[in-house]
């Protein structure tokens, strides 16, 4: 597996896992063109983009370059934004019954050493490793499972500058992107006056 420093997009939910076996970085899926209506996604692409990066791995296909050139709009031409392409290898994947359009394999139809190859080189440097936060801390800090966890919630997504919309798993994965667990529990312990179980 290979730890990244940016963040990836990928266009849906099977690339997404099947890039989880690969690479240990943030997966935001575009859900192919959802990017183009929804507002805590482009907000989320844009603060990954200004602060850490983003690899962007969309299919060989029209609609993965109309969605790069979207994603690229949204975070606008100074982001930090490397492109990284796919093979064009014809066939289908497992679970269809038939080709794409094109008659091409996406994300999901790759070998494991076709997308080790392409990240490769953008792995992170270990001096970069934060602590994790995991799901279950979150849980112990009342940002979900509790009568005020929405409150709770909105004001750590206030202060972290995240959409107040996004949901339990994609904060995680922010967290411990931008922040890793040291730094979020200051930021809650100065929030919630150091008290995780009020």
């Amino acid at each position: 597996m290979i730890a990244l420093s940016r963040a990836v997009v990928v266009e849906g939910k099977y690339d997404r896992a099947r890039l989880s076996s690969v690479v240990d970085a943030p997966i935001l899926q575009t859900d192919g063109f959802g990017v183009f209506r929804d507002r805590a996604t482009r907000t989320l692409l844009r603060r990954y983009a200004k602060e850490r990066g983003l690899i962007v791995l969309t299919d060989s296909d029209a609609a993965g370059r109309l969605i790069r050139g979207h994603i690229e709009s949204i975070v606008g031409k100074d982001a930090d934004v490397v492109h990284l392409y796919i093979p064009k290898v014809r066939g289908k994947e497992r679970r269809k019954t038939a080709p794409s359009k094109e008659g091409l394999l996406g994300v999901e139809g790759m070998e494991d050493e076709v997308l080790l190859a392409l990240f490769s080189r953008y792995e992170a440097c270990k001096g970069e490793e934060k602590e994790p936060l995991t799901r279950a801390e979150l849980y112990e800090w009342g940002l979900f499972g509790r009568e005020d966890c929405t409150e709770r919630r909105r004001l750590v997504l206030q202060a972290m500058e995240l959409p107040e919309d996004l949901g339990v798993n994609r904060l995680v994965d922010a967290i411990n992107f931008f922040y890793g667990k040291e730094k979020f529990e200051a930021l809650c312990e100065k929030l919630f006056y150091s008290d995780k179980n009020e």
